[in-house]
């Protein structure tokens, strides 16, 4: 057995944690034990699913299998994004959701992979796949936390934004209060990764390029997301609030 292997009893052990947290929430009675255990379940599987693709892929290295699975991580943190959402969603908002994850996550992992690790091929999914999960789960939470602070903040404050509106204000201009508290709110996480780095967190390179690649793609999310609650005429559109 390879360094890198796991016996049964130490895949057995992983989920030690599991059965502590079912006694916890059995004793306090809490109804979560059929849910935890359907999480764990599916947990299980997907990533034995997924361990067995990325042997072959990393055994089998090709530049459309990366790509492949780059895009399907991709598209599935889009999809959590949409589910993660705490009111309903448009779909001029989803579409400017998707495009901020899109640009964000693929310019600061092209940047990451062929500028600051140099990476040889540059399609090598030993390097590509793990640093991809890193950045786009990192910035996944940070889009989820804009996009539910935007929404908030557009239903809430709908009557200071039309008053902006009324007296002259450009929609950016009406929705610049709402627009700053979502990068603030969105971006809280990755502060504190900062103070910790090198200590708490990954070492200080990689920590870089995660927190850049999600301040980038919160920033490009918050700039353009807010345009989905005002039509042509730059009046709010009642349908979304």
């Amino acid at each position: 057995m390879s360094s890198g292997d796991l016996t049964l009893w130490q895949l057995v052990s992983a989920y030690i944690f599991i059965l502590i947290l079912l006694i916890i929430v059995k004793v306090k009675g809490i109804q979560r034990e059929r849910e935890i255990l359907i999480s764990s379940i599916r947990m299980t599987v997907q990533l034995m699913i997924v361990g067995y693709v990325l042997a072959y892929i990393f055994g089998n290295a090709r530049p459309v299998f990366t790509i492949l699975i780059l895009a399907f991580m991709l598209v599935f943190s889009i999809y959590n994004i949409y589910q993660r959402a705490k009111l309903p969603l448009s779909s001029e908002l989803k579409k400017k959701i998707a495009l901020s994850m899109a640009v964000g996550v693929i310019a600061t992992l092209t940047y990451f992979i062929l500028v600051t690790l140099n990476v040889k091929p540059w399609y090598n999914p030993r390097y590509v796949i793990p640093i991809a999960g890193m950045i786009i789960g990192n910035t996944m939470t940070g889009v989820s936390l804009g996009v539910n602070t935007l929404l908030d903040g557009m239903h809430t404050k709908k009557q200071m934004v039309e008053s902006a509106l009324m007296l002259g204000a450009r929609p950016s201009e009406a929705s610049r209060p709402i627009i700053n508290q979502a990068f603030d709110s969105a971006m809280l996480p990755t502060i504190n990764s900062m103070v910790g780095m090198g200590i708490v967190f990954l070492p200080g390179m990689m920590t870089g390029q995660i927190i850049g690649g999600a301040s980038l793609t919160v920033l490009l999310f918050v700039q353009i997301g807010y345009k989905a609650f005002f039509n042509n005429r730059s009046q709010l559109r009642e349908r979304e609030l």
